[in-house]
Order: C-alpha cells, then structure tokens, then sequence
C-alpha cells in the first residue's frame, strides 16, 4: 500500500455532533486535487485528497503528494504551494491508481466544482494509464452547483456563510474536500428544498444526466445531443449518421479522452444498435 496519509475519524466534528443530515443510501467521496494548470487534456495531478463519509456519519481521510511528471508552473505552485521539489519523490498517479479507484469503489462522488473539474481531470489521469474508471451508477453531487444557485459565492466564502468559520489552509487539497463535506451538511439543513440524500440533492441541480464531464455532450429528453460547434443542439447520433468523418476529426482533436470515450460508445452503441 502507498504512504498515503490516512485518518480514520469517528469522533464528530461539532457540525456533527447530533445526527448526521444527510442520509446516505451508500459512502459518498468528497474528492478535492491540486494540479499543474486547468486544462483537463493537458495537465496533471500534483495532489489528491479524497474524504469518505460513510453512512454512519464515520469519515475516512485519505492525501496523497503525486509526481505530475511534468514541471509544475510557477503560477500554480503560487496558488496551491506545491513545488517541483516537494513531488520529486512522490509516487506518480499510475503507482496509486488502483489504491484511488479501489478506495471509491461503490462511492458517490461530491466536491466542490468538481462536475466540471476534480472529477474530468481525475477520470482522464485514469484514461491515460489505461485503466476505466466506472462512472455508470454514480451520483454526482457539486457542492458549487448548490451554492451558486443559491448565493453565488466562492469555496473560503461558502465555508463562512454556511459554518460560520474561516477556512484556513484554502487551497489545500484536504482543507478544501473537508471543508466541502461540511459545508453540503449545512446546506441539507438550510435548504428543505435540495432535499437529504444524494438523489434528490442531484435532480435539484439539474446534473442528473452527464454524458462527458467537459460538457461537449448534454442530455435533452434521453438524447445525447452536441453542446458545441456547427453541430450544436444535434443528436450525436444524427452527426454520425450523415457526417461520420465528424466522429475521426473529433479523435484526432484536442478533446479530453473522456469525451473521446463518451463519443465512441455513443458510435458502438448506434453501430450495433438494430435497424
């Protein structure tokens, strides 16, 4: 097993010194990573920090330091603090891959922006060394999403308003999944609305139906339509159908290997599929 820093939590934080509010069909995962840059295609994963709630209210704490195998840019370390020096020794993401995916297994996933980054960038970094990361069965809960319906503000600023605490060490990959983690427990019991399980908190945000986590691909009553380019607001299938150089022209492009992998099933799907 990878040294993974690791704390088993059994006693309740005083948010959750009575009875937990959310209730849990199933673990939940609260995922928070640091990275060299936001570019899902292109950039890597410096540090992941993954908070496990369990449905007895029990939290399991798991980080890791990953070595990116790239330079880590300056502008990125000035945000997270993490340099080039501090991962050298690290492990890369292929050496804790499986101890990552096995640690989730059976998991929902929740985190903060996650929808649109956290989770893409963790699937590709699995894409990349060839290994599948099961999505199919999951909940998605984007703490952000909730936020940003209601108040429109940031994570540190969320934290405040909901906990009534500061949030110190923001930008640490711990600090921020943690944080995360209290801060949808404050909005279960704020909002009545969002309701208290995973289910009903994902219908309300309207991020029931995730084609590709880049959002090239939405849903739009069962059917996956494009999200961008000439094709926007056309079946995926349609294009296929009468355009299928589309399909080669997209492989060869600069799109994560998600959407790539999210488009040839869609392609299998309407190969296979009886006329």
């Amino acid at each position: 097993m990878m040294d993974w820093i690791c704390l088993l939590l059994r006693e309740r934080s005083p948010i959750h010194s009575s009875r937990m509010k959310l209730q849990l069909n199933r673990p939940i995962a609260f995922i928070d990573l640091e990275t060299t840059g936001i570019n899902i295609s292109v950039d890597r994963i410096v540090e992941i920090a993954i908070i496990k709630i369990m449905p007895d209210g029990t939290r399991i704490a798991k980080r890791k330091l990953i070595n990116p195998l790239m330079p880590i840019p300056v502008t990125s370390s000035d945000i997270h603090g993490i340099t080039d020096d501090m991962v050298k020794d690290a492990p890369s993401f292929k050496q804790v891959a499986n101890e990552v995916k096995q640690f989730m297994e059976g998991c929902d996933l929740g985190g903060y922006n996650s929808n649109r980054f956290d989770i893409p960038m963790l699937i590709e970094e699995f894409l990349r060394i060839g290994m599948d990361f099961q999505t199919e069965g999951r909940k998605f809960v984007d703490v952000q999403r909730i936020f940003h319906l209601m108040e429109q503000r940031t994570l540190s600023a969320a934290y405040k308003f909901y906990c009534q605490k500061n949030l110190d060490g923001a930008h640490s990959a711990e600090a921020d999944a943690s944080a995360t983690w209290e801060v949808l427990e404050a909005q279960v019991e704020r909002y009545p609305a969002i309701g208290d399980t995973v289910e009903s908190i994902v219908k309300f945000t309207g991020e029931e139906d995730i084609v590709d986590f880049a959002r090239r691909f939405v849903k739009e009553k069962g059917v996956e339509i494009f999200n961008f380019g000439k094709h926007k607001g056309k079946p995926v299938v349609q294009v296929l159908k009468e355009e299928p150089q589309y399909y080669d022209w997209m492989m060869k492009g600069d799109f994560a290997m998600n959407t790539k992998q999210k488009l040839t099933e869609i392609l299998n799907r309407t190969l296979v599929k009886k006329p």
